[in-house]
């Protein structure tokens, strides 16, 4: 059906909504979309093709930006208990380690950033924690569903879900989120080209095992006689190893068999070592990012709107802070009225960045490099040029934190002593006002309630204290009141005696629906 006749048939009929959003494809970027909503209150179906959630370690690294996010999200402490730091690499010849070093650099936590190393945790035991917090909120994954076909009109989707039964159903909603990976089927039905640059063509293997005869204090890597290479990574949380083989063969072959002959033939380990092999693919690099992130009523997030190669650890990262970026701003829309133009501000913060990264991967994997340094970490993401960001403080030094930052955490106290984090306050679907030595500034009173929380640190009742100056050496010592949007970016930063109507005019604006006026 096209989409003019859809609007025909849809105008005016009063159709109503099955759910708010609905969400193909339950990897990681769905999944910390559904969460994300859930929490908001807004309803949303996540529908997965596959009979199971995805399977396999392949991209293992949750980098310090993203470990924020699940710290929001409530996902932070299940993963850190599953996960681990990745050990040296232990460079083999002739049957033994000749060297090691750091391949991910190590960096010591800071009061601003308590997540400074890249945490070690496989994508299957990712989504599965991810699952087990969506199931908590009270949301699901319909699994062995395809969305098979859409329609939009200028109310909402119409989409097609079919069961490998051959069942059929219709299901309408007001928007639809691609996350069906970097083949999807939704950015494909509506034409969007990927465009990016051109990788050498090869490919490589990945694989899950079990086996004897190595150690787990190192990530194994052998060097092969064609130039390619093998690696073992001791996967932090399991008995399994990742194998990650980039070998020239003319016929990649990932059968069970064909593992375990890979592993004996550049290795010291005998076939019969390696016990069992778990999960096998194989991967040919590709690069590239959708030319429109938003086409009416329908979103493409991760994979779906940008494929990256995997070195470097950027593209499950970059995906769930899509998903991050996105849910709130569908929450605004969708249960406290902010006008629709606020969605289009997902394609105008996210592709830029996607662009950035893309070049960064892509650069890394035409290097060869060994080395994973902090510039890989998402910590200095910033949104100083989107249309949601006002820095209304003149003449700042250049290191000041400005709006549009990432906002850093600190170690507070509140003032009974107790002491807490910068980032428990944030923590949640509100925004944030931190009015920092602005005892007299009044935050807005006609935002729904639970949405603004106002935070003052001097005053007669201050809520937060600062005893070891942690709060000001990350957001300055002149007076300032910082509006801090829920994905934990500063949207306003403004002197106290311009800062109640800079925040107002941002949050009728461009956050909810707008105050009435009343004639004069």
């Amino acid at each position: 059906m096209e989409l003019n006749t859809v609007k025909e048939a849809h105008a005016g009929s009063g159709l109503s909504a099955d759910v708010d959003v609905l969400i193909s494809g339950a990897g990681p970027t769905g999944l910390a979309l559904a969460i994300d909503l859930a929490r908001r209150g807004v309803t949303a179906l996540l529908v997965e093709r596959q009979p199971t959630l995805s399977r396999g370690a392949r991209g293992t690294g949750i980098q310090p930006r993203t470990q924020e996010v699940y710290d929001d999200l409530g996902v932070l402490p299940a993963a850190q208990a599953a996960g681990g730091l990745y050990p040296p690499m232990g460079l083999w010849e002739d049957g033994r380690i000749v060297r090691t070093h750091q391949m991910i650099e190590r960096v010591a936590p800071t009061p601003s950033t308590p997540y400074s190393d890249a945490l070690m945790l496989p994508q299957w035991r990712n989504v599965e924690l991810l699952h087990a917090r969506l199931r908590e909120l009270g949301g699901d994954v319909q699994l062995s569903t395809e969305l098979t076909d859409f329609t939009q009109d200028s109310d909402g989707i119409t989409a097609r879900l079919t069961s490998p039964d051959g069942g059929l159903r219709t299901v309408r909603a007001r928007y639809l989120v691609a996350c069906d990976g970097g083949g999807s089927t939704i950015r494909k039905h509506l034409a969007v080209p990927m465009n990016g640059p051109e990788l050498a063509p090869g490919h490589a293997i990945l694989a899950d095992v079990r086996l004897d005869g190595l150690d787990r204090d190192h990530w194994h890597r052998w060097t092969l006689p064609t130039g390619g290479f093998l690696t073992l990574l001791p996967l932090a949380g399991t008995d399994d190893f990742q194998m990650l083989a980039a070998a020239a063969t003319a016929e990649p072959d990932t059968s069970h068999e064909a593992v375990r002959a890979l592993i004996a033939a550049h290795t010291h380990l005998t076939t019969d070592q390696v016990r069992e092999v778990l999960w096998t693919s194989l991967y040919r690099p590709k690069a590239g990012m959708a030319d429109a992130y938003r086409h009416g009523r329908v979103f493409l997030a991760g994979d779906a709107a940008h494929i990256h190669s995997p070195a470097g650890g950027q593209g499950l990262n970059t995906s769930v802070q899509d998903a991050y970026n996105l849910g709130w701003k569908l929450g605004q829309v969708l249960r406290h009225g902010a006008p629709d133009a606020l969605l289009d501000t997902y394609e105008t913060e996210r592709r830029p960045l996607a662009a950035r990264i893309l070049e960064t991967s892509t650069r890394l994997h035409r290097s060869g490099s060994l080395h994973r340094g902090r510039d890989l970490h998402q910590l200095d993401i910033s949104y100083r040029n989107s249309p949601l960001t006002r820095e209304l403080r003149p003449d700042l030094p250049s290191d000041a934190l400005t709006a549009g930052d990432r906002a850093p955490d600190a170690p507070c106290t509140t003032p009974d002593g107790t002491r807490v984090r910068l980032f428990d306050i944030l923590r949640g679907p509100h925004f944030t006002v931190l009015a920092l030595d602005a005892p007299t500034f009044e935050p807005p009173t006609h935002t729904t309630p639970g949405l603004l929380r106002t935070i003052h640190t001097t005053g007669p009742t201050p809520d937060l204290l600062d005893p070891d100056n942690h709060l000001h050496t990350a957001y300055g010592t002149t007076p300032t009141v910082y509006l801090i949007r829920p994905d934990g970016y500063v949207a306003v930063a403004a002197p106290p005696e311009t800062a109640a109507s800079a925040i107002t005019e941002a949050l009728e604006t461009h956050f909810t629906a707008a105050r009435p006026r009343v004639a004069a």
